[in-house]
């Protein structure tokens, strides 16, 4: 498949596994939101390294993903694009609660919202993403076997989308994003919700 990118980074191949550089303080996240006197949500970026491939109709994408989790918001993560103000991405981020987690945010009219799911133990985890018409879901997996919808979700998108890999670092220092046995099919799934 014929990749390019999106504030393009720097990125290292070996077999099926794509290393990504997460610059310092890069993220896709739009902070419309009110915060507290002692909470803390990402500013509002859209600048971390998207290496993506364009595809038309349904389709699903899954990944192995993993890194060491140094600061919060840390991710590998996988996202879908219409356009800079409307896109998906699932992470598995190191959360403001200390935790490695599955974790969806979906920018709609350049509007995010942020939705913490399931806790994982360790530092790798399996990400996947059904396309089913203007629907969409996230999925995740510790086994790359079992998968589990994370979210369900539609988009205002076109027939042709981007997708791929995301590298961010938010609020950190930045770090290598690992990701392997990468695969597409380009059919549409009987259950998005099962994701298969």
């Amino acid at each position: 498949m014929d990749f390019k990118w999106l504030n393009e980074g720097q990125v290292k191949k070996d077999g099926d596994k794509i290393e990504i550089f997460a610059p310092a303080q890069s993220d896709f996240f739009f902070n419309n939101g009110t915060i507290g006197e002692e909470g803390i949500t990402p500013e509002s970026l859209c600048n971390a390294p998207f290496y993506y491939t364009e595809i038309t109709g349904d389709f699903v994408m899954r990944v192995k993903v993993s890194h060491d989790f140094k600061d919060t918001y840390d991710s590998a993560s996988i996202m879908v694009m219409q356009d800079m103000k409307n896109w998906a991405k699932a992470c598995f981020e190191m959360t403001d609660f200390g935790t490695h987690a599955a974790v969806s945010v979906i920018a709609r009219n350049g509007e995010s919202d942020d939705a913490n799911g399931c806790n994982i133990d360790g530092n790798t985890a399996w990400l996947q993403v059904c396309r089913c018409g203007n629907s969409f879901a996230f999925h995740y997996s510790v086994d790359g076997k079992n998968f589990y919808m994370m979210r369900f979700f539609n988009l205002p998108v076109s027939n042709t989308v981007k997708v791929g890999l995301l590298a961010q670092a938010p609020v950190g220092n930045g770090g290598n994003r690992v990701y392997s046995d990468l695969t597409f099919e380009q059919k549409t799934v009987k259950n998005i919700r099962m994701g298969q």
